[in-house]
């Protein structure tokens, strides 16, 4: 939550580039926090409220940020990129076990911020990654619970991957790694992403 907070701040204030690494951090931190409250014993109702709260701040409301400009379209843009988020938000459970229905939002998220970077924020570009990401979000298909910590190895270093990244990569090979991680989970969810607790 503090992270998308910070990114709310930094496009505010027209430090775009800090409100996409930001959304970034986010993910990462995203992908961690279950496994940390389960791994502590600390899961609790109040604490899958607060995460609820966390994603729509950080992957909706941040994220929605990043395509905002003065166009009115553009804003309308906007308010339907965190509608899809709370939707899928609010509607994510499938009734089956690990999986849930509709894109997950930090996907999305992370598809926006590290297009955006790479693109230097091209609008044109990220008008349609938008769209599509709504439409994945809202979509009926299901996707994995991927608990990436709490699964197999080879995902455990495809995260230590994006925190080495972060803090050791340049930008362009950095944003490519989070881009392309994140596609490959729309692309193929199940035969990659699958959790295998």
């Amino acid at each position: 939550m503090v992270m998308g907070m910070a990114s709310i701040l930094s496009s505010l204030n027209g430090h775009h580039h800090a409100a996409c690494w930001l959304v970034l951090i986010g993910y990462l931190l995203d992908l961690a926090d279950g496994a940390v409250a389960r791994q502590l014993n600390a899961c609790s109702a109040l604490g899958a409220k607060l995460d609820d709260f966390a994603d729509f701040t950080t992957f909706g409301i941040a994220t929605s940020l990043l395509l905002r400009t003065s166009d009115l379209l553009d804003n309308i843009l906007c308010m339907c990129y965190v509608l899809s988020v709370f939707v899928r938000l609010c509607f994510f459970s499938s009734g089956i076990p690990f999986m849930y229905r509709g894109l997950p939002c930090i996907y999305s998220s992370a598809i926006l911020a590290s297009a955006s970077l790479l693109s230097g924020g091209n609008m044109a570009l990220l008008r349609v990654i938008a769209v599509a990401m709504i439409l994945f979000m809202i979509s009926q298909n299901f996707y994995p619970h991927d608990r990436v910590l709490e699964s197999q190895a080879w995902k455990k270093v495809v995260y230590a991957g994006g925190i080495i990244m972060l803090f050791c990569s340049s930008f362009p090979p950095a944003c490519m790694y989070y881009l392309l991680w994140s596609v490959s989970y729309i692309l193929f969810p199940t035969s990659l992403w699958s959790s295998k607790v």
